[in-house]
C-alpha cells in the first residue's frame, strides 16, 4: 500500500501548479482505501502471490476514477465535508471541482490506454456508466417514493457495488487470469459492495454513535431497505402515514424519530440484516473455492468486516 501511494500520486502530477496543490490535498484526505486492497488482495490470491507494475496500474485506475466521482458527487449534493475535511467544491468552488473531476477521469483513462490495458479500460469504464445510471435511476424513483426491492437492489447494485465488482475483476485481470475467473472475483466484488450498501442502510436506524446522524437518509428521502421492506408489509393506512413522513414532514426530528420506531417496530432492521447476511455468505462461498492462504484470509476477513464495521 504505501508504494501504491507513491505509484498513486505521480499518476496525479500535472504542469499546473493549481492541480497540483488540489490532488496533493486529495492524497493527504485519504479515506480506509479498500478498494486498491481489494485489487491487490484479489490479485494475489489467484496468482499464488505474484504480480507486478500492471497490478499496481489498475489500483491507481481505480482510485483515480473513484475519487473523480466522489469529486462531482460533492458537486451534485453541494456538500461542503468529504471525510472530516473541506470538500473541494467548498474550498475551490464548483466550477474547479468539475474539472478537477474531468482532469482525474481522464488521467484514469490515460493510464490503461498508454499501457494497452484494455481489458482493465472496460471494467472500470463499465463501472463508471453504470455508476451513473443507477445514481439516475435512484433520483427518477425518488421523486415517487415508488422503489421496489427489485429497484432497490438495481440501484445499489450499479450506484456501490458495481466499483468494487470492478476492484475484483481488475485485481484477477490483471495478473493475467481468464474470462471466468475475472467474472468470478467481479461477482464477489458485487457481492460485497452490495452488502456494504445495505450495511450503510442500518445505520441510519443506528442508536451508536457513527459517522452520519441517525434518519439522515429519511431527511434527504432516500429509499433503504428497511423502509421499502415496511412500505411493503404494512396496511394502507401505515404506508400512507409513511409516505406523507417521508415526503412532507422528513425535516421534523420527531416524525422522523416516529418513523424509525416504526420501521424497528414491524421487523425491518431483522429483515434487512439478513438480506445482507445472505450476501455475505454467497461472497465467502466463491472464496471457498481457492486454496487456503494469507491473501484469502485476509478477503474473509475484508468481507466480515464490511458487516462488522461501525462506520
Amino acid at each position: 500500500m504505501e508504494l501504491f501511494e507513491e505509484k498513486f500520486k505521480e499518476a496525479m502530477i500535472s504542469k499546473v501548479p493549481l492541480l497540483n496543490r488540489i490532488t496533493h490535498y486529495i492524497v493527504r484526505r485519504k479515506g480506509k482505501q479498500m478498494r486498491p486492497m481489494f485489487v491487490f488482495l484479489v490479485a494475489k490470491m489467484v496468482s499464488d502471490g505474484k504480480f507486478d507494475e500492471r497490478t499496481y496500474r489498475g489500483a491507481s485506475v481505480i482510485e483515480l476514477i473513484h475519487t473523480a466521482t466522489l469529486v462531482h458527487d460533492d458537486v451534485v449534493d453541494d456538500s461542503n465535508r468529504r471525510r472530516g475535511f473541506f470538500s473541494l467544491n467548498a474550498l475551490w468552488k464548483n466550477k474547479i471541482a468539475v474539472l478537477v473531476g474531468d482532469f482525474l477521469l481522464s488521467k484514469g483513462l490515460l493510464l490503461s490506454i498508454d499501457n494497452d490495458d484494455f481489458d482493465i479500460l472496460k471494467l472500470i469504464s463499465v463501472a463508471v456508466r453504470e455508476m451513473s445510471e443507477g445514481e439516475l435511476l435512484q433520483i427518477e424513483k425518488a421523486r415517487k417514493l415508488d422503489i421496489t426491492e427489485d429497484i432497490y437492489f438495481n440501484i445499489i447494485r450499479q450506484k456501490t457495488a458495481t466499483l468494487i465488482a470492478a476492484c475484483c475483476g481488475i485485481g484477477a485481470a490483471s495478473v493475467g487470469s481468464d474470462d471466468d475467473e475475472v467474472e468470478k472475483m467481479r461477482k464477489f466484488g458485487e457481492l460485497i459492495g452490495i452488502a456494504f450498501q445495505i450495511k450503510d442502510d442500518l445505520f441510519d436506524y443506528s442508536d451508536e454513535k457513527i459517522g452520519k446522524p441517525t434518519g439522515i437518509d429519511i431527511k434527504e428521502q432516500k429509499m433503504t431497505l428497511p423502509l421499502i421492506y415496511v412500505l411493503n408489509n404494512c396496511e394502507a393506512s401505515e404506508k400512507k402515514w409513511l409516505i406523507n413522513s417521508v415526503k412532507k414532514h422528513n425535516k421534523d426530528k420527531k416524525r422522523v424519530k416516529e418513523v424509525i420506531a416504526f420501521v424497528k417496530q414491524k421487523g425491518g432492521i431483522e429483515y434487512t440484516t439478513s438480506k445482507m447476511e445472505e450476501y455475505q455468505q454467497q461472497a465467502l462461498e466463491i472464496l471457498d473455492a481457492y486454496p487456503t492462504s494469507e491473501y484469502k484470509e485476509s478477503l474473509v476477513k475484508m468481507v466480515n468486516y464490511v458487516i462488522e464495521r461501525k462506520i
